[in-house]
């Protein structure tokens, strides 16, 4: 058997075509695709190339100068003031939080691109740092976060001694 013997002809001896616009399965994994293309469009993966927003690539951005005496951290946060940004130093870890909110309510706003909502930032540290006189300063923009490093912290270990049982 030939294959051209089971594909249908139209009246101009072409293959005829089906039409997926009426197919309900093709449109439900269409909208479906479109679902998830939506849904994950802010986890690191732009849906398409150049549609990074800075929420999802490490915002803010941060300089970091580590000095001999003190660890400097810098984060860029435009269009922040201080009420807006908490500071927090825990268990090694410094957090930067805040929330950028919109300038104006307008209602009849058509277009957009400053970025709006809520941000954190952890950065583990790996020195030893005095909890007690870290300090944060904002100026034009930038948060700077001074953390003084200590020397080796006191060593928590004791030597016990083995004593001999007595039998």
């Amino acid at each position: 058997m030939n294959m051209r013997d089971i594909i249908p002809w139209g009246r101009t001896n072409q293959p005829v075509t089906r039409s997926f616009e009426g197919d309900p399965f093709l449109s439900l994994h269409r909208e479906m695709n479109r679902l998830f293309d939506d849904v994950f469009r802010g986890f690191d993966v732009p849906a398409r190339a150049g549609a990074l927003t800075p929420f999802s690539t490490g915002w803010p951005k941060l300089e970091i100068t580590d000095g001999d005496k003190e660890l400097k951290i810098a984060a860029e946060v435009p269009g922040l003031e201080e009420k807006d940004i908490e500071v927090l130093f825990d268990d090694g870890t410094l957090t930067i939080r805040g929330e950028k909110t919109a300038s104006n309510e307008a209602k009849d706003k058509q277009f957009s691109e400053h970025f709006y909502g809520k941000f954190e930032r952890r950065i583990p540290l790996d020195v030893a740092v005095a909890a007690d006189q870290v300090s944060a300063s904002f100026k034009n923009g930038v948060l700077t976060v001074t953390l003084p490093k200590v020397d080796t912290p006191p060593s928590t270990a004791k030597r016990i001694e083995i004593q001999k049982a007595n039998s």
